[in-house]
């Protein structure tokens, strides 16, 4: 099976070092840094103190530090954030200009598993030698029915809403960061509403904002899309009965990694 990479150009990355550095990002976090080997890849974001998602995050391990994969766009306000932070952490915050490459369906060689879901295939940092497209890339990211948070979230979305909880990306276990007393909460009292899930029709993928209906009443939005599929944010007890969006009909399918 040929293994298909490509550069994204869609993500950055910011090194954090220094001897404080894991603890630092540890207390900030969602995921566990502090037992984060070298060479190890987890997922993970940073979340506004009531419990927003501003960022998501690949977390690199280093021997002297953390590399962050973060959306490009957003690598000076996460930069931004991180010194808001700091204080008097011995802490060191820059920009890495190496870029950042995936690989499908498998891990190629060289790359490491995507910590979301192994349909994803793998991820590493440095030039890869690319022979596809990032588009192709997110085609095979929709098909496996994961959200893009740089593209599907806007800023009061919580991440379990985006199923970080189900895609690796919280650990309820380590203790505190920022914005935990609202995702602990959610996940304990089952106070999940609305999650994002892939959306099959027929034809071109309707402007983001459309309405998904359950008959006439309001079963979710979409989010971001292509051709026959897009990522819509869906009302779990309305996913049931005779979907539609922009007059299609339409139908919301459960990724491998979902619950029954």
């Amino acid at each position: 099976m040929t293994e298909h990479i490509a550069r994204l150009d869609s993500r950055a990355l910011v090194k954090v070092s220094g001897p404080d550095a894991r603890d630092f990002l540890h207390n900030l976090l969602t995921q566990d840094v502090e037992t984060l080997e070298p060479g190890a890849l987890r997922f993970g974001a940073m979340l506004s103190p009531p419990g927003r998602l501003l960022f998501d995050l690949f977390l690199w391990g280093d021997e002297d530090g953390v590399m962050l994969d973060v959306a490009a766009e957003k690598r000076g306000a996460l930069i931004q954030r991180l010194s808001m932070y700091r204080l008097r952490a011995k802490v060191e915050v820059a920009t890495d200009q190496r870029p950042v490459a995936v690989s499908w369906p498998g891990v190629a060689e060289g790359f490491t598993a995507d910590p979301r879901t192994a349909a994803l295939g793998g991820r590493a940092v440095g030039e890869r030698g690319a022979n596809a497209s990032e588009d192709d890339w997110q085609a095979h990211r929709l098909a496996v029915g994961v959200p893009d948070p740089a593209r599907d979230v806007d800023d009061g979305t919580y991440p379990i809403e985006a199923n970080f909880d189900l895609l690796n990306g919280i650990d309820f276990a380590k203790g505190c960061f920022v914005g935990q007393e609202t995702t602990s909460r959610m996940k304990r009292r089952g106070e999940i509403k609305k999650r994002m899930l892939p959306l099959t029709f027929d034809g071109p993928a309707p402007a983001a904002g459309t309405e998904v209906l359950n008959g006439e009443l309001r079963a979710g939005e979409v989010l971001t899309g292509r051709d026959g599929a897009a990522m819509a944010l869906v009302r779990l007890d309305r996913l049931d009965g005779n979907l539609s969006v922009d007059g299609r009909v339409a139908a919301v399918y459960r990724p491998a990694y979902f619950p029954v």
